[in-house]
């Protein structure tokens, strides 16, 4: 939802009552604008002319900077309200297709999961497109219960690696990468599953025995070439865009304004995340600032349980993981600022 100022808020303030206008070219009209009223008559045929009226105020046109990862010249888009759109305009303005792109970077050419586009962008922030490199395969034993891997998606179909855990069994495959999109498991294709769907996957590969993982890594530039883990940033990367709203791309509606968030909602929602990979394997900023969201307006576990059935109820959440998420976010929301 495009929100507006104080901060960042995918969780805090009360909301407007007032019905949002729908989004022309990625911008809402300006609220309370009305439309000019018809001609009553010209002047000189007895009849009043009718008082000029100012043309209603149009807000801005939210333009984004571009540049595909590995290097390219810089693109303007506009006019998106959620990650498909988002892709779709990267990939015109660069003359590729959309299912090149496997995800987008804020503020950085490199693979920094810490800068991963999730659901918001900043209004100053800069889109880095990392798009389909060289494909492999390797050949995986699944010696413990858990890969160590820790898998997220890019809103569009393509599920990645995001963290791989220091001493599991998949930080001894030197040629498994953080962003490396997992095409396929044992020759079965995984393009369009969910990051929850791909992390169950994993798990449920049998102990013992050797499986096949496809691969595909971003392509690189030559400076980021023998990367593993994660990037250092370079003079110049990794600015917080000064701005006081973010665009909210959502998975269910359209785009809004958002305020940036506040402390205990970044806390909260940051709790709720390591939540997400010690109970599923992923990491999802987007799914767990919804979820902080949906307690704000709760007063109990159980109405939060409730309402987040309605709203994420395709996850099932087990009960006993709904009681820690609201413990999550109550403990943060207990040194609010």
């Amino acid at each position: 939802m495009l929100r507006r100022s104080g901060r960042r808020s995918k969780k805090a303030g009360e909301e407007e009552e007032e019905e949002e206008k729908p989004m022309e070219n990625g911008v809402y009209p300006e609220q309370g604008a009305t439309e000019a009223p018809p001609e009553v008559g010209k002047a000189g045929d007895g009849a009043p002319a009718a008082f000029s009226q100012p043309s209603p105020r149009v807000r801005p046109r939210l333009v984004f900077h571009t540049q595909l990862a590995h290097g390219s010249p810089t693109g303007k888009i506009e006019g998106f309200t959620n990650v498909k759109e988002l892709y779709a305009k990267i990939a015109e303005v660069f003359d590729i297709s959309p299912t090149e792109i496997l995800f987008c970077t804020l503020n950085t050419h490199k693979v920094d999961m810490q800068k991963l586009l999730g659901g918001q962008i900043g209004l100053e922030d800069f889109i880095f497109a990392h798009v389909r490199g060289e494909t492999k395969e390797v050949e995986v034993t699944k010696t413990e219960d858990a890969l160590g891997l820790t898998i997220t998606d890019n809103g569009a179909g393509y599920a990645f690696i995001k963290r791989i855990k220091d001493g599991s069994v998949m930080n001894c495959v030197q040629t498994v990468c953080v962003g490396d999109s997992i095409e396929a498991i044992n020759d079965q294709s995984i393009v369009g599953c969910r990051h929850y769907d791909v992390a169950k996957m994993l798990r449920d590969l049998p102990r013992a025995q050797p499986f096949t993982l496809r691969l595909v890594q971003p392509k690189r530039a030559f400076d980021m070439i023998g990367q593993r883990t994660k990037s250092s940033k370079c003079p110049g990367e990794g600015k917080v865009a000064s701005g006081k709203e973010t665009l909210r791309l959502r998975a269910r509606g359209t785009a809004r304004l958002e305020d940036v968030p506040s402390a205990w909602e970044k806390e909260a929602a940051r709790r709720v995340d390591d939540l997400l990979e010690s109970y599923m394997g992923i990491r999802d900023v987007e799914l767990a600032s919804t979820m902080v969201e949906v307690a704000r307006e709760c007063l109990s576990p159980a109405e939060f349980a409730k309402s987040l059935d309605l709203v994420l109820g395709e996850f099932a959440f087990p009960g006993e993981f709904v009681a820690e998420v609201w413990a999550a976010i109550r403990g943060a929301q207990g040194g609010r600022k």
